[in-house]
This record gives structure tokens, C-alpha cells and sequence, in this order.
């Protein structure tokens, strides 16, 4: 009797064990996304299980308009880079800046007249008054699944359907003629030494980079050292960018907790090539611009796709210019200068509470009140 030639049959054994994990790890990753879109449409979110169809969505929608907090400088080439990917997406994209712009979009979002943009900016100042107006995808959870692009430190934890995708990292600012490198404080705690007293360094009357160490410290640290930097009597300014205009003209010699992207921008400025920055441990870093799909979007699919695409390593280049892309993405300003360093992050949870904890560290400078004439 003849034998049948074996080997077929058993390289076809072989190569079903050998496909086994992987068919295994398919069917619980769809179980995952399945069970992940379920449990999102309970709860009253939208949830798109395949990429593809957001796309297919968004090409029959066919236009995007965008209302961001990004400069012009850096909003046309993204916008540039977005159409080139997306070409079937007709996209404007404008700048707006301004708590009179903010609390007018709010205004007409409350009243029911707001239309006309799909994608929209949210400040902190009045973060949750935003929330009833923005669509409800689960943007998170289509990151958490690979359906989206996002890296999910980006996204609000609570909300889900709002994006982050940039970061504000607080240096200190000095003018290297004045005073050089190594007499620079390390720490921040050094600024409380004997020799900075007596108008020595410079800060910012709205505290957003004192406060910017609550996540680290926690409160009552924070504001004992706001009452010990006003014991030092240092020289009282309001806003970053004069000041580094004038620290650059020789006036003064170092800023406490300066934005990077506004100390790089006066740099590139500075002939004199008298301003350099040190980053001081910990580093305050805060999440900064977000941006959600407005619940009456015209094209809210074409906005979804917006949202994971300046989430993208390509985006995040051109904003990084500016040394303000996300610290979540590998590659940024942020993300290097923060590695291996003790990092204070005021991130989704401390965000919409920083003005009450701005005024706090306000109140622990211990300014002179006014009083009422006659008292």
C-alpha cells in the first residue's frame, strides 16, 4: 500500500497552532472595541468602530470650519498639511483670541443662535460652561481602541470628546549679561535664598506659575512659598512679553516662571543674543488649547478627523516651533525637557479649578486691599 506524501498535512497543522495566538488576539481585540462601543452608546456617546467610515463620513460632508486659539503662523501650515492629507476636505480655519470673543461664542451657543463652525475652541476660563454645546463623541475610547490616533493623555478623562494638544512650560527667564548661568536658581525654592531679596528677579502679579506647582506640592506648600517670594520683595509686574522685551533692553535680570514659547519668541528676536532660559525643577507644564467638535456641527465627522490630526507627530512639529507642542507626544520641546526630571502637571483634573487656585496664591502675596474712602 502506498503512503500519501505527510508533509501537507502537517505544515498545514503547524501553520494553524502558529495562527492561533494571533486569531486569538484579533477576535479579544474586537471583543474589546465591541464591548468599548457598547458601553460608550449607553452612556450617550457616539462611538465609530471603524476608521474608515469616519472618513467616508467626512468626505461626504466635505467642508471644515475651524475656530482656534492656534497663531496664524502656525494655523496655516497645519491647515495646509490637513488639506493635503484630507484633500476632499474644503477647510477653513480662522484665529480667534479674546475673553470678549470667548463669552460672545458662549452667549450664542446658550441662546441656540450659534452656528456655522465644527470645530471650536475652549478656554479655561469658562471650560465647563462649554460642555452641554460640544457633540458627544467618545473620543477617548476610540483612542483607547486604535480607532483614533490620539494619544489619550490628550483627552479629557471625564468629558471624553474634548482634546488638549498643546502644553505651556514655565522657565525662568534671564538676561546672561546681568546674570550668568550658574547663579541661576536650580529649584524653584531657591528663589527663597538671602542673596535674590531686595528686587532681585521678577513676578508675574496673576500667579499662574506659582499655581502651576499645586499638582506636585499641593496647596498649602504652594502658597507658603507664594508668602516667602513676597518676603524676598521682588519686582511686581503684570504679563510675560514686555517684560522679556525689557529684560532683553538690560532692565531686568531674571523672570520667575516665563511661558518657553514666549521666551523663544522673544530669543529669535533679541540681537543682542542677551536672553537664555533655564528649566527649573519641577517643571510646571499645563495642558493648553483645547478643542471639541461643536454639537451643531455641519460636518462633524470632518472635525473628528481635525482632532486626530493635530494629536499627529506631523502637526505637533509645526506647532513645536514654538516649543509649546503637547507633552504627551515624543519629540516635543516639552517631552525632552521634561524627561528625567520631577514634573508638575496640571492636567485635566486641576485645569478648570486654576483660576480659584490663582486666587488663592494671589491672596497668599498678601497685596495691600483697598479700603473705602473715609476708613
Amino acid at each position: 500500500m502506498k503512503l500519501h506524501n505527510p508533509w501537507p498535512l502537517l505544515m498545514a497543522i503547524i501553520l494553524l497552532i502558529l495562527g492561533l495566538p494571533a486569531a486569538t488576539n484579533a477576535a479579544a481585540a474586537g471583543a474589546a472595541l465591541q464591548k468599548a462601543k457598547q458601553e460608550a452608546e449607553a452612556k450617550g456617546f457616539v462611538f465609530e468602530s471603524n476608521r474608515d467610515e469616519i472618513i467616508a463620513k467626512a468626505k461626504k460632508e466635505g467642508k471644515l470650519r475651524v475656530l482656534s486659539s492656534l497663531e496664524m503662523e502656525n494655523l496655516k501650515p497645519v491647515s495646509e498639511a490637513f488639506k493635503k492629507k484630507y484633500p476632499f476636505i474644503d477647510i477653513r480655519a480662522e484665529e480667534i483670541a479674546g475673553t470678549d470673543t470667548y463669552q460672545r461664542m458662549l452667549l450664542e451657543m446658550k441662546s441656540g443662535t450659534a452656528s456655522g463652525w465644527d470645530v471650536n475652541y475652549l478656554t479655561t476660563d469658562f471650560y465647563d460652561d462649554y460642555f452641554p454645546y460640544q457633540k458627544k463623541f467618545d473620543v477617548l475610547g476610540m483612542a483607547q481602541q486604535g480607532v483614533l490616533q490620539i494619544p489619550v493623555g490628550m483627552i479629557d478623562p471625564v468629558n471624553r470628546n474634548i482634546v488638549s494638544y498643546t502644553t505651556n512650560t514655565q522657565v525662568v527667564t534671564y538676561n546672561k549679561k546681568l546674570i550668568s548661568e550658574d547663579k541661576v536658581p536650580n529649584t524653584w525654592e531657591d528663589f527663597l535664598k538671602p542673596e535674590f531679596k531686595g528686587r532681585k528677579f521678577v513676578v508675574d502679579i496673576r500667579p499662574q506659575e506659582v499655581a502651576n506647582l499645586i499638582p506636585l506640592w499641593g496647596l498649602e506648600k504652594t502658597l507658603q512659598f507664594a508668602r516667602g517670594l513676597a518676603a524676598q520683595n521682588p519686582i511686581w509686574i503684570r504679563g510675560h512679553s514686555r517684560t522679556i522685551a525689557a529684560m532683553a533692553a538690560g532692565e531686568y535680570a531674571m523672570l520667575l516662571g516665563a511661558n518657553l514659547n514666549s521666551t523663544k519668541r522673544a530669543m529669535d528676536k533679541d540681537r543682542s543674543g542677551a536672553l537664555a532660559y533655564k528649566v527649573v525643577e519641577p517643571v510646571p507644564i499645563r495642558i493648553a488649547d483645547h478643542e471639541s467638535v461643536f454639537d451643531k456641527a455641519a460636518s462633524p465627522y470632518a472635525g473628528l478627523l481635525w482632532l486626530e490630526f493635530i494629536a499627529s507627530p506631523e502637526t505637533q512639529s509645526i506647532i513645536n516651533r514654538d516649543f509649546k507642542g503637547s507633552v504627551f507626544v515624543p519629540g516635543t520641546t516639552p517631552y525632552q525637557l521634561t524627561q528625567g526630571k520631577k514634573v508638575s502637571l496640571v492636567a485635566w483634573e486641576h485645569a478648570p479649578k486654576l483660576e480659584e487656585l490663582q486666587k488663592k496664591v494671589f491672596e497668599a502675596y498678601g497685596f495691600p486691599k483697598a479700603q473705602p474712602v473715609g476708613k
